[in-house]
């Protein structure tokens, strides 16, 4: 699982029309997560200085100082998400020699709590495609920090399941299974793409099981194949949904269900997309995929520089706030998606042309740099290291709020960065 990263991070960072040389100090901000971390985990204790696991924090909304907790399910996509920080931090600090012993032992015993938890959803027949989501951020950074074999085998037995959701017709995995009639057919979100990694990783661990190496690869081939040609606009932008049919497989229509309309590009769709084919392309080296994570990636950065006023971009870039400047409203903001996109052009930038690589750097600097101000960062507001961001908004719900997903991207993107300057995150 452990991805290497060679590039310095003494960068000229970009901010609008101007350039100046900054250093971003990725330890500062490392330093910061743990703190917010300690804090979190202070608040989530029961009376008796206990952990109910089974409660995983989700969301801080505006207003409010601590996680708001939903409980651990197979419709809850994402219980994996506050184990993987855990995982994270505890994976960083175990090698600090300035870290106090009880405070690293506090954080693996708290990290094994939480993804314990999670083992029923495993066990279970597969409820929802987010099991990849799930099991990826929780077993797989658990079996990266600890080398747990049970941690593996439960990930593997998972990818398993998550491979019976796979059309053949269709050429896709099935997102929100319960929701095929709703939808008319056999529907596929962009956010699948992310799922794709637990395959990915699941065939190259059974290589002495060759057909089902082969399965599961050939699955999450056709999947990014057919969401490839299926899923985007000539210019790169992505639909969130895609409906196929349920018989034959044939495309039916691209649609949205989170971003403002059919036709936008929903800000967190495209950086799916864009960490999802940068992801994929490490696994399989089709340079077909390389190329097409290039594509959209680029329309990624000309809209965001069209309509936002810094790297963190709106929530959708086609809502009518943006039609006369770009827009400045931290509450129309989707800090996620900048996350994501940051993680995601870390390991980009590797595997493209030197100055394509700086420029995708420069643009991950920066993203992280934005977020890494007062204006993004939690710090005595709320125990979750960044405000701002949007979960669902025609819905109502998750918006302008610190949302657990964009704290786990934004510290898997500074990890890439101090890996980057010392090789390991040293705090």
């Amino acid at each position: 699982m452990k991805k290497s990263f060679f590039y310095g991070v003494m960068l000229c960072l970009i901010v609008g029309c101007q350039s100046q040389p900054i250093a971003f100090d990725a330890n500062k901000e490392l330093n910061y997560c743990t703190l917010q971390v300690h804090k979190a985990l202070q608040t989530l204790q029961t009376a008796d200085s206990c952990y109910d696991y089974t409660m995983e924090p989700r969301n801080i909304l505006e207003g409010e100082t601590t996680w708001n907790c939903r409980k651990v399910a197979a419709n809850e996509w994402c219980s994996g998400f506050w184990p993987g920080v855990l995982w994270m931090d505890y994976a960083a600090q175990v090698k600090n020699e300035k870290v106090k012993s009880e405070d690293v032992d506090l954080l693996r015993k708290v990290a094994e709590g939480y993804t314990e938890a999670i083992v029923p959803i495993i066990s279970q027949p597969v409820y929802d495609h987010d099991l990849g989501f799930i099991t990826i951020n929780s077993f797989l950074k658990g079996y990266e920090a600890t080398g747990n074999e049970r941690y593996k085998q439960l990930a593997l037995q998972a990818a398993d399941s998550l491979a019976t959701l796979f059309n053949d017709k269709a050429g896709t995995i099935l997102s929100w299974p319960r929701h095929v009639k709703d939808y008319g057919g056999h529907n596929t979100i962009m956010d699948n793409m992310m799922n794709l990694e637990l395959l990915l990783w699941a065939s190259q661990e059974v290589k002495n099981e060759k057909v089902k190496s082969d399965k599961w690869k050939e699955i999450a081939v056709r999947h990014a194949e057919t969401t490839m040609k299926n899923h985007f606009r000539e210019d790169g932008s992505c639909y969130h949904v895609v409906i196929y049919d349920t018989i034959d497989g044939h495309f039916i229509k691209g649609m949205t269900h989170q971003g403002y309309a059919d036709s936008s590009m929903w800000s967190r769709g495209q950086s799916w997309a864009i960490y999802g084919y940068t992801m994929v392309y490490r696994f399989t080296k089709d340079k077909c995929f390389l190329d097409f994570a290039q594509k959209v990636t680029d329309i990624y950065l000309k809209r965001l520089k069209e309509t936002s006023d810094d790297w963190v971009p709106l929530w959708d870039m086609d809502i009518p706030e943006m039609k006369n400047e770009r827009v400045k409203s931290e509450k129309l903001k989707d800090a996620s998606a900048a996350c994501v996109v940051a993680s995601a052009l870390l390991e980009l930038c590797q595997y493209v042309d030197a100055e394509k690589g700086k420029n995708y750097r420069e643009a991950a600097i920066a993203m992280l740099r934005d977020l890494s101000t007062d204006r993004y960062q939690s710090r005595d507001k709320n125990v979750a290291f960044l405000m701002h961001s949007t979960g669902h908004h025609p819905a109502g719900s998750e918006i302008d709020a610190s949302i657990i997903y964009a704290d786990y991207y934004y510290l898997e993107a500074l990890l890439k960065i101090a890996d980057i300057e010392y090789g390991a995150a040293s705090f």
